[in-house]
């Protein structure tokens, strides 16, 4: 018999007699393990875990602090298209990156970037949204949507948007206002496009 760490049924086939002389009986006892078959497809996280084994075969500590070389936070959508490093020109080690839907600054971004600057010592921010963001296309009713669903409303807001541009505003008027953030003379929005991978500067409400 062999185990591994995925949810399995495994079936015991479990014999024994009546009595002298009768006929024996067998009994089955199913019970869910942590069995993975051999046959199972893997899932992503498989192939993730078993790309991170190659990695790792080859890594070498870099031996770097934990504060980010340029001093600088990066808040930006999640958006899969965005591949942050290579669009600013950053190596491992300059930025702190922080990403939700949208790249909107919520209370728990406020969060991370007041940890970031505070104990971390970055003194930028950098925020990113993008053209063509899922935001655009849903809207606040997501929340009763989802209460309909489950039987509870979500405590956060979707922080759903039309206007780009004006949101990326909005998000610099909560990081510059934010009584948690030490440094906010530099704090900078953008929009970056999707399709020709160029940043796009948005000036902060006059």
């Amino acid at each position: 018999m062999w185990i591994t760490s995925q949810q399995a049924p495994l079936t015991f086939f479990v014999r024994f007699p009546l009595a002298r002389g009768r006929v024996v009986r067998a009994n089955v006892l199913t019970m869910s393990t942590s069995a993975h078959s051999p046959a199972s497809s893997p899932t992503v996280t498989d192939r993730l875990v078993e790309a991170n084994g190659r990695y790792a075969a080859d890594f070498k500590d870099p031996g770097m602090d934990a504060k980010p070389v340029l001093q600088v936070a990066v808040v930006a959508c999640m958006d899969a298209r965005l591949d942050l490093h290579k669009a600013l020109g950053f190596s491992l080690g300059d930025c702190h990156t922080i990403r939700n839907a949208g790249g909107v600054v919520t209370d728990d971004v406020i969060r991370s970037l007041a940890i970031s600057q505070r104990a971390l010592g970055t003194r930028s921010i950098v925020l990113i949204h993008h053209t063509g963001c899922g935001m655009e296309s849903i809207t606040e009713d997501f929340r009763q949507e989802l209460e309909h669903e489950v039987g509870q409303r979500p405590s956060w807001a979707v922080e759903a948007y039309t206007d780009a541009d004006q949101d990326v505003r909005q998000s610099m008027q909560r990081a510059r206002t934010s009584p948690f953030l030490k440094h906010t003379d530099d704090v900078r929005g953008f929009v970056f496009d999707v399709t020709t991978g160029k940043l796009r500067e948005v000036l902060p409400a006059s």
